[in-house]
C-alpha cells in the first residue's frame, strides 16, 4: 500500500507554495514535514488513524490531533497557524523553532565518564515555558524532552495536541488517554489503570519537567521498569514504585527530586521552580 504521507496534500501545496520540502518524522499516527517558502521555514503535521495490530489496539484520535493542537494555539492567540482537513485526518502549519531538543543538547552530560554537568540556565529556559502555557490556562499534558525546542533566544514548548485548560472544537476533541509512558506522573498513570482517561494537571506537567531534565541529563528513566514492558506494566511500576535516586550534584538535584515527588501536594509549583532556577 502506498505511503500516504509521502507527499503533502494539494491543500497544504496550495497554501504554502514552498521552495523546499522534507518529511523529517513519520510515525504513531503522525508525519511532520519541514517547509521552506519564500518568506519563512514552517512544521507542517499530517495526523491519520493508526490501524490494529495484535499488540495495539486502534488509535482513531491521532487523525485529529493536528487540527486539535491547532484549534489549541488558536486559543493561545498564536501567529501564523492554520489547520484544517485532508482526506485521512487532519492538518496544521505552525512556524518552525531552530534548534535541538532537550534530550539532544544534553548528551554530552550523558557520555560514558563525562564531568559535563547539565546548565541549570536551559533547565530554566525549560521551566520558563511551561511557565508561560500554565499563566495561559492550559496544562500541557505531554510534556517531554523532545518537545523542549532550545531556540537562540528562547526555548519553545511544542505539540500542544494534549493540552486541556479551555474548549476546543467538539469535532477535533478526543479523550486524553495519556502520554509517553516515561513522564507520566503516578495520578495520570493510576487514573488511566482505572478509568482509561485522566486530566491533565499543571501538578502533573512539573511532574514531567522533573523526568525529563533527569533522563536527559543521566539517561535514565525516572522509574525502573523493563525495556520491554507494556504499557500497563509501565503504569503500574510508577504507580507502586519510587522514583530512581537523584545523584545530582548541586540545586537542579535538589530540586528534580522534589518536582518527582509521588504526593501532588509535595511538588513545586512551576513558578516555584522557576523561582529556584533563577
Amino acid at each position: 500500500m502506498p505511503d500516504p504521507t509521502s507527499e503533502l496534500p494539494f491543500v497544504i501545496l496550495d497554501a504554502l507554495r514552498p521552495i523546499s520540502q522534507r518529511r523529517i518524522l513519520n510515525r504513531r499516527g503522525s508525519a511532520v514535514w519541514d517547509v521552506e517558502t519564500e518568506t519563512r521555514r514552517y512544521a507542517v503535521k499530517l495526523g491519520y488513524p493508526i490501524a490494529p495490530t495484535p499488540e495495539w489496539p486502534a488509535q482513531p484520535w491521532t487523525a485529529l490531533a493536528p487540527a486539535r493542537e491547532g484549534a489549541v494555539f488558536h486559543r493561545l492567540d498564536l501567529d501564523d497557524i492554520a489547520y484544517g482537513e485532508w482526506e485521512l485526518g487532519t492538518w496544521n502549519i505552525q512556524p518552525w523553532h531552530e534548534g535541538p531538543d532537550l534530550y539532544g543538547l544534553w548528551e554530552p552530560c550523558r557520555a560514558d565518564g563525562s564531568a559535563i554537568e547539565p546548565h541549570v540556565s536551559v533547565a530554566l529556559s525549560c521551566a520558563k515555558a511551561l511557565a508561560r502555557l500554565h499563566a495561559q490556562g492550559w496544562s500541557h499534558g505531554d510534556v517531554q524532552p523532545a518537545h523542549f525546542i532550545i531556540g537562540p533566544d528562547r526555548t519553545h514548548l511544542i505539540d500542544l495536541a494534549l493540552a486541556h485548560g479551555q474548549p476546543v472544537p467538539p469535532s477535533y476533541d478526543f479523550p486524553y488517554r495519556g502520554c509517553l509512558v516515561h513522564y507520566e506522573a503516578p495520578e495520570i498513570s493510576r487514573s488511566i489503570l482505572e478509568r482509561g482517561v485522566a486530566e491533565p494537571t499543571p501538578a502533573a506537567d512539573v511532574y514531567a519537567l522533573g523526568a525529563s531534565l533527569f533522563i536527559s541529563a543521566t539517561g535514565w528513566r525516572a522509574v525502573a521498569y523493563p525495556d520491554d514492558a507494556s504499557r500497563p506494566q509501565q503504569r503500574k511500576a510508577i504507580v507502586n514504585a519510587t522514583h530512581r535516586p537523584v545523584n545530582m550534584a548541586g540545586p537542579l538535584g535538589v530540586l528534580i527530586n522534589g518536582m518527582l515527588a509521588y504526593d501532588i501536594e509535595k511538588r513545586p509549583s512551576i513558578d516555584e521552580v522557576v523561582k529556584a532556577l533563577n
